[in-house]
């Protein structure tokens, strides 16, 4: 670079919708300081993103909806979003642009963008390989480079002569941090007043619908276990008072922002479909799996989607792990029955552990959010 622009801090423009997209580009925004430290970000995102670069434009809390459904009765708030989106990105005039997953809002942003000749980047690609595969000519134009996190994510593109970067999977990073921390399980049920009962986790979601649905389903469950603590992750979108009214006669105790030290002291987990499946099985946790939708989201859902699996541990093992529960299946008395095997002592605990080790070895290294942060700025430069 010139004088001249090293002077002048390079302008980034992150947009993630979810707690997922969050957690992601938190950690590149960390990986592109390292390297950089004269970056200007501005960004939607959540917390995580907002302690490294202040306030976000619009928090991930007013921006997820999940299901069909769902998306049209909130459309004109989605629609509206999309449209101070370009205004700001307009105003601030960024230098690229990094789209995290969120495909039905970034993939719009990605077209417009493009057509004003401002890079596009896009990491953690949306998942087309399950359904909307035409979606991958809209890539093809309005991307300038893709970063892929799954393995078989780089093939299925190659198919559609579209070259990506395959980076691995940005949790092994996160995974990896976490053990570095001084996390102590006695110092963590001490600060809770948890006493030394086994724990059992439950990880409802980070939305309103999906939480507001699985999670009763979920509590139901775990009711007549006697003898274990049962934790439930609050979502950081989510605040204390919309979990109360579900909780009320429930023997379950909800703590936020600790998810990764719930599940450092669990002995299994109840976990809804999503990128918290693999960060279970990172942290080597035996999981059921639920996934439950309003009927007609499931019914548009199961007509589009072409995949066999919904967690990503089973999407990327290509067979079953890990147990999902889907729509009718997901109920209480299925999700017991197999959480019982997963428990100490559990017909399925040892072999679920023993698959969660070759998991690990199929993602390869970590580093995702350092080689993204290289690459990145070896082009924009």
């Amino acid at each position: 670079m010139n004088a001249d622009n090293q002077k002048k801090p390079l302008k980034i423009y992150m947009i993630a919708g979810e707690a997922s997209g969050d957690l992601h580009g938190a950690n590149l925004m960390k990986a592109l300081l390292a390297d950089e430290p004269n970056i200007d970000f501005r960004f939607w995102g959540g917390d995580l993103m907002e302690k490294i670069a202040g306030k976000p434009v619009k928090h991930i809390k007013d921006l997820a909806f999940m299901g069909f459904v769902e998306v049209l009765m909130n459309i004109r708030t989605i629609l509206s979003n999309i449209k101070v989106c370009k205004k700001d990105i307009e105003a601030y005039q960024p230098d690229a642009i990094v789209l995290i997953d969120y495909p039905g809002f970034n993939l719009r942003i990605a077209e417009w963008a493009k057509a004003r000749n401002i890079k596009v980047y896009y990491y953690v690609s949306p998942q087309i390989w399950a359904w909307k595969q035409n979606r991958v000519h809209k890539i093809k134009r309005s991307v300038d480079h893709l970063f892929a996190i799954l393995p078989f994510e780089k093939a299925f593109y190659e198919k559609f002569d579209y070259e990506v970067e395959y980076v691995g999977h940005p949790l092994l990073d996160a995974i990896e941090q976490y053990r570095e921390t001084t996390f102590s399980a006695s110092d963590f049920r001490q600060k809770w007043n948890l006493g030394d009962k086994p724990i059992i986790a439950v990880l409802p979601g980070s939305r309103k619908q999906e939480v507001g649905v699985k999670l009763p389903i979920m509590l139901d469950a775990v009711k007549d276990l006697e003898g274990y603590e049962i934790l439930i992750a609050g979502a950081p979108s989510l605040d204390k008072s919309f979990y109360e009214p579900l909780l009320v006669g429930r023997n379950a105790k909800i703590i936020h922002g600790a998810t990764y030290d719930i599940l450092g002291c669990s002995e299994a987990a109840i976990v809804t479909s999503g990128t918290a499946t693999l960060e279970t099985a990172l942290l080597n946790v035996p999981e059921v799996v639920c996934y439950k939708a309003s009927p007609i989201s499931y019914a548009i859902a199961k007509r589009l989607v072409k995949i066999e699996f919904i967690s990503l541990v089973n999407l990327i093992m290509n067979r079953e792990v890990v147990r999902e529960f889907i729509q009718h299946e997901c109920n209480a008395t299925q999700i017991k029955e197999e959480l019982a095997m997963l428990l100490v002592g559990g017909s399925k605990r040892e072999k679920v552990l023993e698959d969660y080790e070759l998991l690990r070895n199929s993602l390869g290294g970590g580093g995702a959010s350092k080689k993204v942060a290289q690459s990145l700025l070896k082009t924009i430069r």
